[in-house]
Formats: C-alpha cells, structure tokens, sequence
C-alpha cells in the first residue's frame, strides 16, 4: 500500500511538472490596426429567418419550420447555399420534399408540401438567408501567425437575434463614407463601401468575443505595439484607434472609467473625451466594435459595445481575451 501511494504522488507530481500552465502562442507585440473592413460571412447551412403565405396558408410554418432553423438536406442532397437549395428543389420529381434541418443541437426531418404558382415556379413560404454583410474594424494582426481578430463581439443575425454559425468568411479594404451620428437614446452608424475585389483575410470563427482568420496581405510595413496584460491597465486616459473618415485611422482620447475582469466580454467601461471625435460621430457608433484601446504604449482592448442611453460611454474587451480565442 505504501509503495502505490508513493507511485501515485509520483506521477501526480509528474503530470504537474509536464502539463503547460498557458497553452496559448500568441505574440507578445501585434499590429494594432484600427482600420475599417466590408465584412462578408457564410453560414452553415441555409437560415430559415421568415415565412410568408402560399394560397392563404403559412404551409412551411403549419408544416413545423422555426425561425432559426438551419437547412442542411433537401431530400438527403446537402445544401450549404440558397443556391443550392434552389438546385435541388428543381431536381425533384415530387411536389412533397423531405427537408433536414438543425435546430439548436438537434436534427429534424420536416415534410413540406410545395405549391406551384401561375409561371410553374415552386413555392416553399419560407423566407431563408445565407450570407451577412458588414462593416467593422479590425483591432489586430498577430505577425507571427498571421492571425487577426476584429470586433471584440460575435456577429448576430438579426431577426433571429442569434449568434450566426459560419462556414467561412471573408474581409475586405473599406473606405468611410458617412456617419449617423449617436444620440442618447439611438446609436449612430459608419457606413462605408467595400470593394469584393481583393480578399484582405478569411474568417474561420464567429465567437462572442469576436472575429477571427487569416490575414492576407502584406504586413511587413506595419508597425507592431506591446499586448497588455490586464494588470497592466489603469482607470484614466487612454486612446481608441479607429476611422472616422475616408480609410485614414486616428487615435482619440477617451477616460477609462472601470476595469471588470468578471464580465467575459465587458471588461473595459469608458467614456470618450475627444470633441473632435464627439463632433463627428456623437459618442461611439455602429461600426466602431473592434476598434483597439491604447494606454502606455500598449494595445488592451477593444471597443465592442455603446452604452445606448448615454452614448459618449462604451465597453471594451480586454485584448489578451480576444488573442487567446483567436490563437485556438
């Protein structure tokens, strides 16, 4: 007996010794970027987000379809597009298809029958989506990996008001054109154009800390700054990097008012100080979500959500949060 417990502290000391304490492999200097991206998401399947009526009936709703369903087969042939699902409908002999859906982390089998109108085309009552479209920022670029990350949130499909699970994604070069300005009570919003042309990087994860891929282009030019730790961060001022016109970035001043290391995604509240940047935009805007906090020299956060009823105040996400899901 004496001899196993001596055995079994062993290799409890051993496995200790072995296992390391942070896995993660991010860089302790990224590229703190703050420049503004067309964003363009793919999902996992086609997202049901509506129903409309076929001869006075909601025949895909009375047939069981939900809001947030996610078709995956029509008939066991896999659909990942509204294209493909247009494909198969016209593929098959029967007016009665078989649809398979995922609803939450369950599968169904929904039987539909479709109605054909007056010019012979198909009918299903459901109004579906496969594709988000959008502007954000970019907070970083990690020049080792290559990976970024941007946001600070997840993406969310608004008529279901739930996370958007992707397939694949993609960035782009993004130039501001105009900005609704914020006002208590209503958040403004950057709206910009983006060329599809050049993909700037693929996204591969939508998380609710953020954005994140690989990035494309060329970052060799691009200066690097230190990561933060969160005991690195003060109350008081600090800056946001981000766009407010055109692509040029600049840096504004802002009071960091509280630290919540609690919170998984509203670590940093702040409140901006700079006139020039409360002039032009009224606080913190749609748009503005990944825009990276600065404070000594360092990169700690990034903007992700405005505090609507008081919109000079917004939340940050500490950065260290951001590069760990990103080096996953």
């Amino acid at each position: 007996m004496k001899f196993k417990n001596k055995l079994l502290l062993y290799i409890t000391i051993l496995l200790t010794v072995i296992v390391p304490i942070n896995a993660y492999a991010y860089s302790n200097y990224v590229i703190a970027s703050g420049e503004t991206i067309g964003i363009e998401v793919n999902s996992k399947g086609v997202l049901v987000v509506g129903f409309y009526e076929v001869d006075n009936a909601y025949i895909a709703k009375d047939a069981g379809f939900e809001v947030g369903d996610k078709i995956t087969k029509i008939n066991k042939t896999e659909v990942n597009s509204i294209s493909t699902m247009v494909d198969a409908l016209k593929n098959q002999n029967t007016s009665k298809v078989e649809f398979t859906i995922t609803r939450g982390k369950e599968e169904k089998t929904i039987s539909l029958n479709l109605k054909e109108d007056t010019d012979s085309v198909l009918k299903t009552g459901l109004y579906v989506k496969d594709q988000i479209n959008g502007v954000g920022t970019l907070t970083y670029i990690d020049p080792t990996t290559k990976r970024f990350g941007a946001l600070g949130h997840e993406i969310i499909e608004t008529t279901t008001a739930q996370k958007f699970e992707i397939k694949d994604g993609k960035i782009f070069n993004a130039t501001v054109s105009n900005i609704e300005k914020s006002r208590d009570g209503n958040a403004g919003e950057k709206n910009a154009t983006y060329e599809k042309t050049t993909t700037k990087g693929e996204i591969d994860n939508n998380d609710i800390t953020g954005i994140y891929g690989t990035y494309m282009e060329e970052i060799s030019n691009m200066e690097t700054m230190e990561v933060g730790d969160i005991k690195d961060i003060k109350t008081g001022k600090a800056t946001i990097k981000t766009v407010i016109e055109n692509d040029k970035t600049e840096e504004f001043e802002i009071n960091i008012l509280g630290i919540d290391t609690n919170s998984k995604t509203k670590n940093i509240l702040f409140e901006i100080t700079d006139e020039n940047l409360l002039n032009k935009t009224g606080g913190v805007v749609q748009g503005m979500s990944g825009s990276p906090i600065l404070q000594n020299n360092k990169i700690i956060g990034a903007v992700n959500y405005v505090i609507v009823n008081d919109t000079k105040k917004g939340y940050g996400i500490f950065i260290t949060t951001m590069l760990e899901e990103g080096d996953k």
